[in-house]
């Protein structure tokens, strides 16, 4: 017999997440869980109002689709009867972990991953003054800084958190709310600063501004990327995309996602939202197949789950057993 359950998630933060559209003191969840034959799987999502998400409008979707999982619907079927997205995340996550508690195999030899090793994670310095963002950097640990902006004193706050941390790579995360003006500027002045990426500098629908750019630094797609079927269209504009299994609907999408980006000769990040381990879990197995990864969410969490993912000087371990997977 199989059982499906939800529950609704709200864990507070331990400072703001500030960025371009606004700042957040909390990190709203949903986690699922599936047990059978005495084993649970577990997987979680984060609904995204950027993408039309609630709470309460994932929770509904899952409650639909709950009764077709408890007679038997798998994870192949999921991905055509659940639209990508939050929903279809979590319980697509719960399921590669079942599969594995049954089994006795690792998620990733399921799938078809490599190995999992500890990855060099991007983290994160939030939308804040020049000042501010350049304090935050000195105290942060890992040499990948990605950097939130979205103001016309941006390219003060890069200098700035440069000039903290002559020694950090840094990306540059506008999401959507770069003035296509005086991009190519801010390109160029990037570039001059070691600028390594910079992620969805315009809205979702205005990506053609991309055609006219200066080459010297790669551009990364985040909120233009959903599924695989976005890739072919964005190997037009951009050099990387940023998959999220909260856009994918899931650790399945995903892998489909990535290898679609490589077969189109596209980079490829890892990236995530703010939320715990379990959220991040299935994240940091495809994270071997990626040229970076951003998967900080939990360091933002006043509390973590139990058993969460190790970090130490910018890099997250492989989620254990008793976590995920």
């Amino acid at each position: 017999m199989t059982k499906l359950s939800l529950q609704k998630i709200s864990s507070p933060l331990n400072r703001s997440f500030s960025i371009s559209r606004g700042s957040k003191l909390s990190a709203e969840t949903v986690q699922v869980t599936i047990e059978r034959d005495g084993k649970t799987g577990r997987g979680e999502c984060v609904p995204y109002a950027r993408y039309n998400e609630t709470v309460s409008s994932v929770a509904a979707e899952i409650e639909a689709i709950a009764p077709a999982i408890e007679k038997g619907l798998g994870r192949e079927v999921l991905q055509t009867e659940m639209k990508a997205g939050a929903a279809r995340c979590a319980i697509d996550c719960a399921m590669w972990d079942l599969e594995a508690k049954l089994s006795g195999k690792p998620v990733w030899q399921l799938a078809g991953l490599p190995k999992p090793r500890p990855l060099q994670t991007a983290v994160t310095i939030v939308l804040d003054t020049a000042e501010e963002m350049a304090r935050a950097a000195k105290i942060t640990d890992g040499r990948l800084l990605k950097l939130k902006l979205g103001g016309r004193e941006d390219m003060s706050r890069v200098e700035a958190v440069k000039a903290a941390r002559p020694d950090a790579k840094l990306i540059l995360d506008a999401n959507e709310a770069l003035d296509g003006g005086v991009f190519p500027d801010i390109v160029k002045r990037a570039a001059a600063l070691g600028v390594v990426l910079i992620e969805q500098p315009f809205p979702v629908g205005e990506d053609q501004l991309l055609l006219r750019r200066p080459p010297e630094v790669a551009i990364c797609a985040d909120e233009s990327a959903h599924t695989s079927k976005d890739v072919q269209d964005l190997a037009r504009l951009y050099d990387a995309v940023n998959v999220k299994l909260d856009k994918t609907g899931g650790l399945t999408e995903a892998i489909a996602m990535v290898k679609e980006a490589r077969a189109a000769g596209l980079g490829v990040m890892i990236g995530c939202m703010v939320a715990g381990s379990i959220s991040m879990a299935p994240a940091v197995l495809l994270g071997t197949l990626a040229d970076a990864v951003d998967l900080d969410g939990p360091l933002w969490l006043s509390k973590d789950v139990a058993h969460g993912l190790n970090y130490s000087d910018g890099r997250v371990s492989p989620p254990q057993p008793t976590l995920w997977g």
